[in-house]
């Protein structure tokens, strides 16, 4: 489905990625572990179209997607979930999952869109009673919801979660995760950045560990759980 060919990139004179080559298969959650700075977020805003690479290529479904807009790249149904989340905070619930489908509007009937509204609603049953609620007003895992759920509103193939996890508490953090083993057995294949590598291990089918941009160990993620130069920079 995704693949990625020999992507380099540079912030001025600063190598963020190099060489870095991998595919994603159809309903498969591939995890990307790394401290910080090893170039995770930023393969994801590649992807995503936000920044062009220096070097290589991206193709999603055959076709390679460096030449698209970030808007022309969500209507192919490639999503990214921003580590930090981004919700709209002065909106309410409601109006940011709305805005999730903003680019769905005109092409698709509304019942659908509504379907889909109420199906985020009761994979998460918290937001539908802050509906009318500020998304400045939510606890942050409240927020990590709102931030999946505005994601989902826009029906991706491809799901990009940047770092879901981060700041949240450790039964907050099992919620998250449960409802994304959900999401890829109804059929969404999802690209997973997480410093949380024991989690991420746990719920993917492979995974690749960056470092300073580079791959420096890649397989399934049931073999690098037991890797031990894994265990000992990652695992604890």
């Amino acid at each position: 489905m995704l693949e990625i060919h020999g992507i380099s990139a540079h912030y001025g004179g600063v190598r963020a990625l190099e060489d870095v080559s991998f595919k994603l298969d159809k309903k498969e959650i591939l995890a990307l572990i790394g401290g910080n700075g090893a170039g995770k977020t930023t393969l994801l805003n590649l992807i995503s179209g936000i920044i062009k690479p220096s070097r290589g290529n991206i193709f999603f479904k055959g076709k390679s997607i460096l030449s698209l807009s970030p808007e022309k790249i969500v209507d192919l149904g490639i999503i990214q979930v921003p580590e930090g989340r981004h919700v709209f905070g002065p909106l309410t619930v409601k109006e940011n999952l709305e805005l999730g489908a903003f680019r769905r509007r005109g092409k698709q009937n509304k019942k659908i869109i509504m379907d889909d509204f109420e199906y985020i609603l009761t994979l998460f049953p918290v937001l539908e009673k802050r509906l009318k609620q500020r998304a400045e007003t939510l606890s942050g895992g409240e927020q990590q919801m709102l931030a999946i759920g505005r994601a989902l509103m826009g029906r991706p193939i491809l799901l990009l979660l940047d770092e879901p996890s981060l700041g949240l508490a450790p039964l907050v953090v099992q919620e998250i995760i449960s409802i994304i083993e959900t999401l890829r057995n109804e059929g969404t294949t999802i690209l997973l950045v997480e410093q949380n590598a024991r989690a991420a291990l746990k719920i993917s089918d492979r995974a690749y560990v960056l470092e300073t941009g580079k791959v420096r160990v890649q397989g399934k993620s049931s073999e690098l759980i037991e890797n031990e130069a894994v265990k000992k920079a990652y695992l604890g």
